[in-house]
């Protein structure tokens, strides 16, 4: 389901919090509570969890149902890192939010869809068609160059 080079690239993201994490960790170094989003990053997080024990770390994955709380819960301390955002969104959050958090490294990150009712093609969008995003760094950040024709 998930490449081995994402997998890697997770396992190596998570060993690079190990290391540069900060007190939670000195107290503990066998484990780790990690936050990510319900589906593909959870779903990855179990794979590297299985990885991770084997060279005997604990990865504990908790799951969140939106966007917000991964970084509110680790800014709290409730979390030792999280994995689920791009750059942008985590610039965003702790700017407006005031998170004295920071980026590690860089984690999967998946591709935006569009979603139509009535539309199957992109060809079928009209000159002048309208469509609406989320008014967030996350997703206008990511707007092709086909999505800017409709704009």
């Amino acid at each position: 389901m998930f490449s081995k080079r994402s997998l890697l690239q997770s396992a190596l993201a998570l060993a690079a919090v190990a290391v540069l994490s900060g007190p939670t960790w000195a107290q503990d170094k066998t484990s780790i509570k990690l936050g990510v989003t319900a589906g593909p990053h959870a779903q990855i997080m179990e794979a590297v969890k299985k990885v991770a024990e084997r060279d005997g770390l604990t990865i504990q994955v908790l799951e969140f149902a939106d966007y917000v709380q991964p970084n509110a819960a680790l800014a709290a301390g409730e979390l030792d890192a999280n994995s689920y955002q791009h750059r942008p969104y985590l610039d965003a959050q702790v700017k407006d939010r005031g998170y004295k958090i920071g980026w590690v490294a860089d984690t999967v990150n998946f591709p935006i869809g569009i979603y139509s009712k009535k539309i199957k093609k992109l060809d079928e969008i009209k000159e002048g068609g309208r469509f609406g995003i989320p008014n967030d760094p996350t997703n206008g950040a990511v707007c092709c160059c086909c999505c800017k024709a409709l704009v």
